[in-house]
């Protein structure tokens, strides 16, 4: 089973994280943030990674150490889980259509962290989360996930819809990647024998 718990506390967050990477899109998310907990319940079903997350932060102050530690702890779930990455197909990429939005992921399991962030936003929130702590959540995700990852939104108006069909992009492209090649299944997928 690819499975991993991550418990991961500091000064400014507490985070619990659980997921099975060969799930069903089954998700119990609990950020105290709703449109945080919006966005990874899309990752999960759109994955097929069951997740559960449970993160309490200091959102007195603002949402940027719950959102980052979130990402950091979910990375680190998906790299645990992948272990030494045998048989997987390694790449995907997904585009992704939301009403008058289209978003670009393509992404490497490369156990090279990477992003490339071309996203911008019309509005500072969404509600009451910054606009900004989106790339933040990406970023610390990429890094420890070990994924080279590129996000495109070509075009799009509507800020909620963007957002969204990134995490559905980086769900869909996950997926792929993630997926065991039958045909290569006890194979590492590179020349050089490792990730």
């Amino acid at each position: 089973m690819r499975t991993a718990e991550i418990r991961r506390k500091t000064k400014e967050t507490e985070i619990e994280v659980a997921l099975n990477l060969d799930g069903s899109g089954v998700y119990d998310v609990k950020t105290g943030i709703g449109f945080l907990d919006h966005m990874l319940e899309q990752l999960s079903r759109h994955s097929l990674i069951d997740l559960t997350v449970r993160a309490k932060g200091d959102l007195h102050i603002d949402f940027h150490h719950t959102t980052e530690d979130t990402g950091i702890a979910i990375g680190t779930a998906v790299n645990q889980a992948l272990g030494e990455r045998l048989g997987i197909v390694r790449y995907g990429a997904a585009m992704i259509p939301m009403d008058e939005t289209l978003t670009r992921v393509a992404l490497d399991v490369s156990n090279r962290p990477y992003l490339i962030w071309k996203v911008t936003f019309s509005k500072p929130k969404l509600g009451t989360m910054d606009t900004e702590l989106f790339k933040e959540w990406f970023q610390a995700f990429a890094q420890q996930a070990g994924v080279t990852l590129h996000i495109e939104n070509l075009y799009g108006e509507n800020n909620h819809h963007i957002v969204e069909s990134c995490f559905k992009g980086l769900a869909r492209a996950l997926r792929q990647a993630i997926t065991i090649d039958p045909r290569s299944a006890a194979a590492v997928p590179s020349t050089k024998g490792t990730l």
